[in-house]
């Protein structure tokens, strides 16, 4: 989008002005298509905008409803309703977006959600009244209700609601679990409206029905300049508050334990969550019943209707309730990149974190990053689009641990039980000879097959095999480079399923190398694969993309539509693999593999050890 010369300043209950700045403009980020530099003002006496309650969270609620009551003279069916947070949305000053440009003299921000005026009430182009309902979560500010006419890509305000906040807007809110840097590590990530100079922050925590221990927390936070481009240091720019990480160690092997995230002020109170639990991680090579869900690409959604755009909703809130029903019988999470669709609107990671929180908050919730995380032009990333709205991957990093070595690369291994997980940053280089093919290595030839038999490697991006409309216009079933060097690994080291996010849609292929199926089987493998299975699983909610119209023989099944997996491993031999659609939890694809670990150590091709004849 070009740059675009302020064209009017006003003043009212705020200042709302145009904006100068680059946009960046993405298809999957409905608040993209708010044209906020656009803004001028037809301000009407006449109308307004009422929120009930005005106060919010009164019994420690983080999530609320509120009811809106509006009425605009001169209504029309592009009427829409702002959402906006801080309520006072128009900074008094602007930075410029680099050095070469100068900043305009107001600026105002993105709303955090929209809805059209006569979404619930079909006589609005008539009678001009409204009534809308609208879901808020506690993100550190208070909130205002604009209402606007002109559409969203020339809107005039009309009117402005009173404000309404939450009673203590800087509470702990929306823990993430994750597994720390060894087995018996769990991590504990969460947000809240308190710096360092305010309050100390910790976890409370011990076992169920035992003692409890407090552990402290640190805290991280981040500027707008640390951004790397518009939205993200512009209209998107939203105060992302203070993320705490708490390390919770040495824990005893398939315990429950509790916690609850605690804010010491200076006057001695303090300000408590509520209390959460979670089972500690299996020792490493545990024989018991272990369950993974994995999936790729879910993005987040409203659950009140508002920024409805590209089929988000359906998706993305249909594979969330999937997993919060099964959650008893779920272990671990990876959610294998493209997180949230935030590209560079920073109010809408607060919005994930608090969609996912049941399952974050009571299972670990590991991720990867994918192109809507990282990419940008100039920063490193391999590829240089624009997908990350100028985030460059500082969200990613900072709103959720992982145990890397260095969060900015984000690859990292997990020893689950008699699992080994290997994840991968396909947004940085991973081609033989970089730091991250050592890394993939290293991880998939120091796994003890005999304790951890199920070696599963994970990334965003296909680097493997994808029957994409837009792969397969390119000539390729893949990445460019994809599989051209990991194949080798994947081979000698015998990884048995490889897992992918980025192409929205579900597909599994045969055991396969080098482009030729290795096991005629497609549902019961019996003893050695003698190949990997790669599956696309980029359905959590995003919207869905074709297939290329070709059949492959090593393409075993496809799905058009929004769906997770779900791994089972009962014992060292058996494991059951099934995709569930997130429409209705139900099994549409399944396969077990069943072995011994003679069958791991078999030979196979160009994955048999030098031997010799000696005796």
């Amino acid at each position: 989008m070009m740059m675009e010369e302020p064209r009017m300043v006003f003043m009212c209950l705020l200042i709302l002005a145009t904006f100068q700045q680059v946009v960046v403009s993405d298809e999957h980020q409905p608040l993209s298509k708010v044209a906020i530099h656009n803004i001028i003002s037809e301000l009407d006496q006449n109308a307004y905008v009422k929120a009930n309650p005005s106060v919010l969270g009164l019994k420690g609620q983080n999530t609320e409803w509120v009811t809106l009551q509006y009425y605009n003279p001169k209504p029309t069916m592009d009427d829409w309703i702002g959402v906006f947070s801080p309520a006072n949305f128009s900074a008094s000053t602007c930075p410029a977006e680099n050095q070469f440009t100068s900043p305009p003299l107001f600026c105002s921000s993105a709303p955090i959600k929209y809805q059209y005026a006569n979404f619930s009430s079909p006589n609005y182009k008539k009678s001009g009244k409204g009534y809308l309902k609208l879901q808020l979560i506690n993100q550190r500010s208070d909130f205002s209700f604009a209402l606007f006419t002109g559409g969203l890509t020339n809107p005039k305000l009309v009117t402005v609601s009173n404000k309404v906040s939450f009673s203590n807007p800087n509470a702990p809110v929306y823990p993430r679990l994750a597994q720390g840097k060894t087995w018996d590590e769990m991590t504990v990530t969460w947000t809240s409206g308190y710096g360092i100079n305010e309050a100390e922050a910790f976890v409370e925590w011990g076992p169920k029905g035992g003692k409890l221990i407090q552990s402290p927390a640190g805290t991280l936070t981040f500027d707008r300049n640390t951004m790397c481009g518009a939205p993200a240091r512009t209209v998107g720019w939203r105060d992302p508050g203070f993320i705490h990480t708490g390390f919770l160690k040495e824990l005893w092997p398939n315990k429950v334990y509790i916690y609850k995230l605690g804010h010491k002020l200076f006057n001695g109170t303090i300000i408590w969550s509520e209390q959460y639990q979670f089972k500690s991680p299996p020792f490493p090579g545990q024989n018991s019943v272990q369950r993974v869900v994995i999936f790729g690409d879910m993005g987040k959604a409203e659950a009140d209707g508002s920024n409805e755009y590209n089929n988000f909703q359906p998706g993305s809130l249909n594979t969330t309730k999937q997993i919060i029903q099964d959650l008893k019988d779920i272990d671990i999470v990876f959610h294998i990149g493209d997180l949230c669709y935030a590209n560079g609107y920073l109010s809408q990671w607060d919005q994930f974190t608090a969609q996912i929180e049941p399952i974050a908050s009571a299972v670990p919730y590991m991720t990867a990053s994918g192109n809507h995380e990282r990419d940008w032009p100039g920063s490193g990333s391999f590829y240089g689009s624009m997908d990350s709205g100028g985030e460059c991957g500082v969200l990613a990093q900072s709103m959720f641990y992982v145990p890397a070595e260095n969060r900015e690369k984000f690859w990292y291994s997990i020893d689950y039980g008699m699992f080994r997980f290997c994840i991968a940053h396909t947004e940085l280089d991973w081609r033989k000879g970089t730091e991250q093919y050592e890394f993939i290595e290293k991880c998939l030839s120091t796994v003890d097959r005999q304790k951890q038999p199920w070696l599963i490697f994970l990334g965003h991006r296909v680097l493997g095999y994808s029957s994409a409309g837009f792969y397969a216009a390119e000539g390729s079933f893949e990445e460019p480079m994809g599989r051209e060097d990991l194949q080798v690994l994947w081979q000698k080291y015998k990884v048995d399923i490889a897992f992918y996010g980025h192409v929205h849609n579900y597909e599994r292929t045969c055991p396969i190398y080098q482009n030729i199926c290795t096991n005629k089987e497609k549902n019961n493998y019996i003893g050695n694969l003698n190949g990997t299975i790669h599956v696309v699983v980029g359905g959590g909610g995003a919207s869905l993309a074709e297939f290329a119209p070709i059949n492959t023989k090593w393409s075993i099944f496809k799905d058009h539509d929004f769906g997770f997996v779900k791994l089972t491993a009962f014992d060292h031999s058996n494991l059951l693999f099934e995709y569930k659609k997130s429409s209705d939890g139900q099994v549409y694809d399944s396969f077990k593999i069943s072995r011994d670990y003679r069958d791991i150590l078999a030979c196979n091709v160009d994955g048999c050890s030098p031997t010799t004849l000696a005796t």
